[in-house]
Protein backbone atom coordinates (compact mmCIF):
# COMPACT_ATOMS: atom_id res chain seq x y z
CA UNK A 1 0.00 0.00 0.00
CA UNK A 2 1.08 3.77 -1.08
CA UNK A 3 2.19 5.35 1.70
CA UNK A 4 -0.29 7.60 1.47
CA UNK A 5 -3.54 5.54 0.77
CA UNK A 6 -6.24 6.09 3.21
CA UNK A 7 -7.41 2.75 3.37
CA UNK A 8 -11.08 2.12 4.66
CA UNK A 9 -11.82 -1.78 5.73
CA UNK A 10 -15.02 -3.69 6.12
CA UNK A 11 -15.76 -1.16 8.99
CA UNK A 12 -19.18 -1.44 10.52
CA UNK A 13 -20.81 0.77 13.03
CA UNK A 14 -24.41 0.60 14.79
CA UNK A 15 -26.09 2.87 17.35
CA UNK A 16 -28.29 0.23 19.48
CA UNK A 17 -30.61 -1.06 16.65
CA UNK A 18 -29.25 1.46 13.76
CA UNK A 19 -27.27 0.28 11.46
CA UNK A 20 -25.05 3.41 10.42
CA UNK A 21 -22.16 1.81 8.45
CA UNK A 22 -22.12 -1.99 7.42
CA UNK A 23 -19.12 -3.55 5.99
CA UNK A 24 -18.01 -0.35 4.11
CA UNK A 25 -14.64 -0.57 2.16
CA UNK A 26 -12.98 1.51 -0.18
CA UNK A 27 -10.14 3.58 -0.39
CA UNK A 28 -8.76 7.02 -1.84
CA UNK A 29 -5.34 6.78 -3.32
CA UNK A 30 -2.32 9.42 -3.53
CA UNK A 31 -3.38 12.56 -5.74
CA UNK A 32 -6.78 11.73 -5.68
CA UNK A 33 -9.78 13.88 -5.22
CA UNK A 34 -12.95 11.24 -4.08
CA UNK A 35 -15.87 12.30 -4.05
CA UNK A 36 -18.32 10.37 -1.39
CA UNK A 37 -22.03 11.37 -1.87
CA UNK A 38 -25.14 10.13 -0.44
CA UNK A 39 -28.27 11.16 1.30
CA UNK A 40 -28.84 12.58 4.71
CA UNK A 41 -27.98 10.05 6.95
CA UNK A 42 -26.12 7.50 4.61
CA UNK A 43 -22.99 7.14 6.91
CA UNK A 44 -20.90 9.74 5.32
CA UNK A 45 -19.86 12.00 8.34
CA UNK A 46 -20.00 8.43 10.76
CA UNK A 47 -17.43 7.33 7.91
CA UNK A 48 -15.51 10.14 8.40
CA UNK A 49 -15.21 10.04 12.01
CA UNK A 50 -14.13 7.03 12.16
CA UNK A 51 -11.56 8.00 9.87
CA UNK A 52 -10.21 10.35 12.25
CA UNK A 53 -10.11 7.84 15.43
CA UNK A 54 -13.22 10.53 16.57
CA UNK A 55 -14.66 7.61 16.93
CA UNK A 56 -13.98 3.53 17.25
CA UNK A 57 -15.95 1.59 14.72
CA UNK A 58 -17.27 -1.95 15.99
CA UNK A 59 -15.23 -3.95 13.64
CA UNK A 60 -13.16 -3.30 10.35
CA UNK A 61 -9.71 -0.74 10.48
CA UNK A 62 -9.01 2.32 8.78
CA UNK A 63 -5.73 2.36 8.02
CA UNK A 64 -3.32 5.50 6.42
CA UNK A 65 -0.02 4.40 4.41
CA UNK A 66 -0.47 0.59 6.05
CA UNK A 67 -0.95 2.15 9.39
CA UNK A 68 -3.70 2.17 11.75
CA UNK A 69 -4.82 5.64 12.95
CA UNK A 70 -2.98 6.53 15.74
CA UNK A 71 -2.57 9.87 17.50
CA UNK A 72 0.43 10.78 15.49
CA UNK A 73 -1.38 9.46 12.24
CA UNK A 74 -4.31 11.69 13.03
CA UNK A 75 -2.00 14.83 13.43
CA UNK A 76 -1.14 14.36 9.67
CA UNK A 77 -4.68 14.21 8.47
CA UNK A 78 -6.47 17.59 7.77
CA UNK A 79 -10.07 17.42 8.71
CA UNK A 80 -13.03 20.28 7.62
CA UNK A 81 -16.28 19.22 9.36
CA UNK A 82 -19.68 19.64 8.41
CA UNK A 83 -20.24 21.67 11.59
CA UNK A 84 -18.07 25.05 12.04
CA UNK A 85 -15.34 23.65 14.81
CA UNK A 86 -14.19 27.20 15.54
CA UNK A 87 -13.89 29.03 18.28
CA UNK A 88 -16.17 32.12 17.33
CA UNK A 89 -14.45 34.62 19.70
CA UNK A 90 -11.03 33.92 19.09
CA UNK A 91 -9.35 36.32 16.22
CA UNK A 92 -8.58 34.11 12.64
CA UNK A 93 -4.39 34.19 12.77
CA UNK A 94 -4.58 33.59 16.41
CA UNK A 95 -6.70 30.27 15.82
CA UNK A 96 -5.04 29.08 13.14
CA UNK A 97 -1.46 29.30 14.40
CA UNK A 98 -3.08 27.63 17.27
CA UNK A 99 -3.99 24.75 15.39
CA UNK A 100 -0.94 24.59 13.25
CA UNK A 101 0.86 24.47 16.87
CA UNK A 102 -1.03 21.46 17.94
CA UNK A 103 -0.45 19.85 14.74
CA UNK A 104 3.43 20.15 15.99
CA UNK A 105 4.62 23.28 13.90
CA UNK A 106 7.12 25.65 15.33
CA UNK A 107 5.41 28.97 16.22
CA UNK A 108 7.52 30.62 13.39
CA UNK A 109 6.39 27.92 10.65
CA UNK A 110 2.85 28.09 12.03
CA UNK A 111 2.87 31.75 11.52
CA UNK A 112 4.34 31.46 8.17
CA UNK A 113 1.74 28.77 7.46
CA UNK A 114 -1.12 31.33 8.78
CA UNK A 115 0.26 33.96 6.23
CA UNK A 116 0.34 31.84 3.05
CA UNK A 117 -2.95 29.98 3.36
CA UNK A 118 -5.08 33.30 4.72
CA UNK A 119 -3.82 34.99 1.28
CA UNK A 120 -4.24 31.88 -0.64
CA UNK A 121 -7.90 31.86 0.45
CA UNK A 122 -8.80 35.36 0.24
CA UNK A 123 -9.17 36.12 3.74
CA UNK A 124 -6.01 37.80 4.53
CA UNK A 125 -7.73 40.84 5.13
CA UNK A 126 -9.65 39.16 8.43
CA UNK A 127 -6.56 38.02 10.32
CA UNK A 128 -7.26 40.21 12.93
CA UNK A 129 -11.02 39.40 13.13
CA UNK A 130 -13.08 37.14 15.42
CA UNK A 131 -14.71 34.08 13.43
CA UNK A 132 -18.22 35.14 14.68
CA UNK A 133 -17.07 38.77 12.81
CA UNK A 134 -17.63 36.78 9.66
CA UNK A 135 -19.97 36.10 7.05
CA UNK A 136 -20.83 32.49 6.69
CA UNK A 137 -18.76 32.11 3.63
CA UNK A 138 -15.50 33.52 4.66
CA UNK A 139 -16.10 31.13 8.13
CA UNK A 140 -16.21 28.02 5.75
CA UNK A 141 -12.65 29.31 4.27
CA UNK A 142 -10.81 30.18 7.35
CA UNK A 143 -12.26 26.25 8.13
CA UNK A 144 -10.43 25.33 5.13
CA UNK A 145 -7.51 27.26 6.49
CA UNK A 146 -7.72 24.71 9.27
CA UNK A 147 -7.78 21.82 7.89
CA UNK A 148 -4.65 23.06 5.65
CA UNK A 149 -2.10 25.00 7.66
CA UNK A 150 -0.24 22.11 9.04
CA UNK A 151 0.54 20.52 5.56
CA UNK A 152 -1.26 17.32 6.39
CA UNK A 153 -0.78 14.08 4.33
CA UNK A 154 -3.99 13.37 3.34
CA UNK A 155 -7.35 16.12 3.47
CA UNK A 156 -10.69 14.87 4.67
CA UNK A 157 -13.43 17.36 4.26
CA UNK A 158 -17.24 17.14 4.79
CA UNK A 159 -19.23 19.33 2.82
CA UNK A 160 -16.88 21.56 2.15
CA UNK A 161 -18.65 24.07 -0.28
CA UNK A 162 -22.13 24.74 1.83
CA UNK A 163 -22.58 28.00 1.91
CA UNK A 164 -20.08 29.16 -0.34
CA UNK A 165 -20.51 32.02 -3.45
CA UNK A 166 -19.55 30.77 -6.83
CA UNK A 167 -16.22 32.95 -6.56
CA UNK A 168 -15.08 31.06 -3.25
CA UNK A 169 -16.51 27.43 -4.69
CA UNK A 170 -14.03 28.14 -7.29
CA UNK A 171 -11.52 29.41 -4.99
CA UNK A 172 -11.85 26.04 -2.99
CA UNK A 173 -11.84 23.31 -5.96
CA UNK A 174 -7.90 25.06 -7.29
CA UNK A 175 -7.01 24.08 -3.88
CA UNK A 176 -8.13 20.48 -3.64
CA UNK A 177 -6.59 20.17 -6.98
CA UNK A 178 -3.32 21.75 -6.04
CA UNK A 179 -3.51 19.49 -2.82
CA UNK A 180 -3.87 16.29 -4.66
CA UNK A 181 -1.37 17.59 -7.73
CA UNK A 182 1.59 17.49 -4.52
CA UNK A 183 0.21 13.70 -3.96
CA UNK A 184 -2.50 14.42 -1.08
CA UNK A 185 -5.20 12.08 -0.94
CA UNK A 186 -8.37 14.22 -0.73
CA UNK A 187 -11.85 13.13 0.07
CA UNK A 188 -15.08 15.22 0.51
CA UNK A 189 -18.55 15.04 1.05
CA UNK A 190 -20.78 16.63 -0.91
CA UNK A 191 -24.33 17.43 -2.15
CA UNK A 192 -23.26 19.21 -4.80
CA UNK A 193 -23.15 16.65 -7.49
CA UNK A 194 -22.51 18.58 -10.32
CA UNK A 195 -19.16 20.01 -8.18
CA UNK A 196 -18.39 16.60 -7.99
CA UNK A 197 -18.56 15.38 -11.46
CA UNK A 198 -16.87 18.09 -12.37
CA UNK A 199 -14.11 17.44 -9.60
CA UNK A 200 -13.47 13.89 -8.76
CA UNK A 201 -11.37 11.26 -10.35
CA UNK A 202 -13.41 8.93 -8.45
CA UNK A 203 -16.85 8.55 -6.48
CA UNK A 204 -18.42 6.58 -3.87
CA UNK A 205 -21.83 6.43 -3.50
CA UNK A 206 -22.72 4.95 0.01
CA UNK A 207 -26.91 4.37 1.14
CA UNK A 208 -27.84 2.92 3.81
CA UNK A 209 -24.29 2.46 5.32
CA UNK A 210 -23.61 0.26 2.75
CA UNK A 211 -21.08 1.52 -0.62
CA UNK A 212 -23.49 1.30 -3.35
CA UNK A 213 -21.02 2.10 -5.94
CA UNK A 214 -17.81 3.25 -6.73
CA UNK A 215 -15.57 4.18 -10.11
CA UNK A 216 -14.88 7.23 -12.12
CA UNK A 217 -17.59 9.51 -13.07
CA UNK A 218 -17.20 7.65 -16.62
CA UNK A 219 -17.50 4.74 -15.25
CA UNK A 220 -20.54 5.08 -13.19
CA UNK A 221 -22.32 7.15 -16.00
CA UNK A 222 -21.73 4.06 -18.19
CA UNK A 223 -23.17 1.63 -15.78
CA UNK A 224 -26.81 3.19 -16.68
CA UNK A 225 -28.72 2.96 -19.79
CA UNK A 226 -27.52 4.54 -22.78
CA UNK A 227 -30.60 7.49 -23.83
CA UNK A 228 -30.79 8.75 -27.39
CA UNK A 229 -31.45 12.55 -27.91
CA UNK A 230 -33.07 12.76 -31.17
CA UNK A 231 -34.82 16.05 -32.37
CA UNK A 232 -36.54 14.86 -35.61
CA UNK A 233 -39.50 18.58 -35.71
CA UNK A 234 -42.38 16.02 -37.39
CA UNK A 235 -41.98 13.13 -35.76
CA UNK A 236 -45.15 12.80 -33.57
CA UNK A 237 -45.52 10.81 -29.92
CA UNK A 238 -44.84 7.62 -29.73
CA UNK A 239 -43.12 7.65 -32.99
CA UNK A 240 -40.32 5.06 -31.84
CA UNK A 241 -42.71 2.83 -29.51
CA UNK A 242 -42.20 -0.12 -31.80
CA UNK A 243 -39.00 -0.57 -32.24
CA UNK A 244 -37.30 -3.26 -30.18
CA UNK A 245 -36.01 -2.37 -26.83
CA UNK A 246 -36.48 1.28 -27.22
CA UNK A 247 -38.79 3.47 -24.72
CA UNK A 248 -39.80 7.02 -24.46
CA UNK A 249 -38.31 8.81 -21.69
CA UNK A 250 -39.74 12.31 -22.91
CA UNK A 251 -41.21 13.91 -26.14
CA UNK A 252 -41.23 17.76 -26.40
CA UNK A 253 -42.04 19.91 -29.37
CA UNK A 254 -40.49 17.28 -31.51
CA UNK A 255 -37.33 16.67 -29.30
CA UNK A 256 -37.46 12.82 -28.20
CA UNK A 257 -35.37 11.57 -25.47
CA UNK A 258 -34.96 7.36 -26.02
CA UNK A 259 -33.92 4.80 -23.52
CA UNK A 260 -32.01 2.13 -25.61
CA UNK A 261 -31.96 -1.79 -23.50
CA UNK A 262 -28.40 -3.51 -24.75
CA UNK A 263 -29.82 -5.19 -27.62
CA UNK A 264 -31.59 -2.19 -29.44
CA UNK A 265 -30.53 -1.05 -32.67
CA UNK A 266 -29.71 2.29 -32.80
CA UNK A 267 -29.66 2.95 -36.91
CA UNK A 268 -32.98 1.32 -36.43
CA UNK A 269 -34.49 4.35 -34.50
CA UNK A 270 -32.26 6.70 -37.09
CA UNK A 271 -34.13 4.99 -39.70
CA UNK A 272 -37.67 5.57 -38.24
CA UNK A 273 -36.81 9.18 -37.45
CA UNK A 274 -35.85 9.58 -41.22
CA UNK A 275 -39.24 8.14 -42.19
CA UNK A 276 -40.96 11.13 -40.04
CA UNK A 277 -38.85 14.12 -41.59
CA UNK A 278 -35.75 16.00 -41.30
CA UNK A 279 -33.67 14.98 -38.47
CA UNK A 280 -31.58 17.81 -36.77
CA UNK A 281 -29.79 16.06 -33.84
CA UNK A 282 -28.93 12.73 -33.12
CA UNK A 283 -27.36 11.80 -29.83
CA UNK A 284 -25.92 9.98 -26.96
CA UNK A 285 -26.35 10.94 -24.21
CA UNK A 286 -25.54 8.90 -20.52
CA UNK A 287 -26.75 9.92 -17.37
CA UNK A 288 -25.12 12.27 -15.11
CA UNK A 289 -24.30 11.71 -11.98
CA UNK A 290 -27.13 13.31 -10.18
CA UNK A 291 -29.35 10.94 -12.33
CA UNK A 292 -27.26 7.48 -11.76
CA UNK A 293 -26.98 8.83 -8.18
CA UNK A 294 -31.33 8.60 -7.56
CA UNK A 295 -31.22 5.34 -9.42
CA UNK A 296 -28.56 3.56 -7.44
CA UNK A 297 -29.67 5.19 -3.70
CA UNK A 298 -33.78 4.25 -4.89
CA UNK A 299 -32.45 0.76 -6.21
Amino acid sequence: MSTNTLAIEHVSKRYGDVVALDDLSFEVRPGEIFGFVGSNGAGKTTTMRIALGVLSADSGQVLLGGRPVDLDVRRTIGYMPEERGLYPKMKVGDQLAYLAELHGLSRRDAAAAVARWTERLGIAERIGDAVDALSLGNQQRVQLAAALVHDPAVLVLDEPFSGLDPVAVDVMSEVLAEKAATGVPVVFSSHQLDLVQRLCDRVGIIAGGRMKAVGTVDELRGRGRPRLVVHAPEAPPGWADHLHGVRTVSHDDGHTVLELDDDAVDQDVLAAALKTGPVHEFSVNRPTLTELFREVVTA
